[in-house]
């Protein structure tokens, strides 16, 4: 399975609900670009594309059995979901246990290892920044101590017009 057949099986999965397939093809679109801009290789830029559609596989889960989307739900219960939901994809085992620890993860904002993890990070918090109506102080915040990529501090700028 590749990329956009995983991101067309998500859409299926998700069952049509427009905020959440909105949100992770938008996320989708931000780890891509940043992700060629940063010229990650192959492997990584297919690992992060993949991780970025389906980052928030566990909300429709999380909403039901928790009352909310809390992360530390998203990352327990999606990194189960995950698995389940790549285990036919063709993909590589060590492939699908990246993409299990990044969908785990992604709510993790310590430690990030890895410039896939990274990215996701960022893409996810583009998207959530605007989702969410974050004030310039948190994205000025988060652009200090949370982005590390070139490509995604400018994307941060650029969009939230920050000088």
């Amino acid at each position: 399975m590749n990329v956009s057949e995983i991101a067309a099986k998500m859409i299926t999965y998700s069952d049509g609900n427009l905020h959440d397939i909105n949100h992770f093809m938008k996320v989708y679109a931000y780890a891509k670009t940043i992700g060629e801009c940063e010229k990650l290789d192959g492997k990584t830029q297919a690992i992060l594309e993949v991780s970025a559609i389906i980052h928030d596989i566990a909300c429709p889960l999380c909403r039901e059995k928790y009352g909310n989307t809390n992360g530390q739900y998203q990352e327990a219960e999606g990194a189960i979901l995950a698995e389940e939901f790549l285990k036919d994809s063709g993909c590589s085992d060590e492939f699908i246990e990246r993409v299990i620890y990044l969908v785990g993860h992604h709510h993790t904002l310590k430690n990030i290892e890895g410039i896939d993890y990274q990215i996701l990070i960022e893409a996810d918090y583009l998207v959530n920044a605007d989702e969410g109506d974050y004030s310039e102080a948190n994205i000025r915040n988060v652009m200090e101590h949370i982005f590390k990529t070139e490509t995604g501090i400018s994307l941060l700028k650029s969009v939230y017009k920050l000088r």
